[in-house]
């Protein structure tokens, strides 16, 4: 099988363990950067040309796509499909997972668990707003924050009047999520692919952080997850529509909270604390799965 991933970098870590996992099944890997690939978009023979030549279409895609370049990244996965090739996340997934707005009111349509969540425009109900998820202390994040950028815990209610505030003030979009105190700081990534959680980690902020994402120093332990967090955890990734993903889960008094779910999630962490081969099971799942036309989620929202 011929496989295309989508990376802009072929070094990182992610992409290298796919190109390895691949290959060490028999399988032909190709890393294209996506922002040097171009379209010709035709109804009667659509292309795709990288280096100056028409690309040989590949018979599935891994895209590895940053969320800053989440529409020109995405527009080449459309274009993919578009030619019948497989993708393991499509485009209107990886789309609808990267809005966390609109990816948290779907799942809460589905009854999945959340954080009481608020969302607000006009600067005139902050007190109602900040009531609304149960007061200080709670969470303020930036719709576009990535790695714990643009997320800040306010512990007291000036604390948090003046976040929202400085927020607005900067045009940022922006949710106030419930603090989950019994997390004690601790959430769980769930990798999902297909129908089953293949591996999954406790990750840990470090003292006095309350981000436990590992680009900010958090550690990462691995765990055995109730049977709960594992359903929640693949009914997330399908009402995304996606094949393969990180889905953030927080342990609350009431049952597992989902805090987001990654259409890209990296792999080096989550190798590291659990052993477990996660590129090979992406691989094994993708050439089980990948047929011409299979295209999932057709242009669903």
């Amino acid at each position: 099988m011929k496989i295309g991933i989508l990376s802009r970098k072929a070094d990182l870590y992610s992409t290298r363990r796919l190109v390895e996992a691949a290959e060490q099944r028999g399988h032909e890997v190709q890393v294209l950067n996506h922002l040097l690939c171009y379209m010709n978009i035709a109804s009667h023979r659509p292309s795709i040309h990288y280096g100056g030549v028409e690309l040989e279409n590949p018979d599935a895609i891994i895209p590895r796509i940053g969320a800053s370049v989440t529409f020109y990244g995405t527009a080449v996965v459309r274009q993919f499909e578009m030619m019948g090739v497989y993708c393991v996340n499509e485009s209107v997934a990886i789309s609808r997972s990267r809005d966390k707005l609109r990816s948290l009111q779907l799942l809460a349509r589905k009854g999945i668990g959340l954080p009481i969540t608020g969302f607000a425009h006009s600067t005139k109900a902050t007190d109602d707003l900040i009531e609304m998820v149960g007061g200080a202390p709670l969470v303020v994040k930036l719709l576009e924050s990535t790695q714990g950028k643009g997320v800040v815990l306010a512990e007291t209610r000036k604390a948090a009047e003046s976040t929202i505030e400085a927020f607005r003030s900067l045009g940022g979009r922006f949710l106030v999520q419930e603090y989950i105190r019994e997390a004690g700081g601790a959430d769980i990534r769930c990798i999902v692919v297909g129908d089953k959680v293949v591996a999954s980690m406790q990750r840990q902020a470090k003292e006095g952080e309350f981000r436990s994402n590992l680009h900010r120093g958090g550690s990462a332990i691995p765990i055995k997850i109730t049977p709960e967090e594992r359903s929640t955890a693949v009914r997330s990734a399908k009402i995304m529509g996606l094949g393969v993903a990180g889905v953030d889960l927080l342990r609350s008094n009431h049952g597992p909270l989902v805090m987001e779910v990654n259409s890209s999630p990296g792999l080096e962490g989550i190798e590291a604390a659990t052993k477990v081969d996660v590129a090979g099971a992406i691989i094994e799942y993708i050439a089980k799965n990948a047929k011409p036309h299979s295209n999932r989620t057709k242009g669903k929202g």
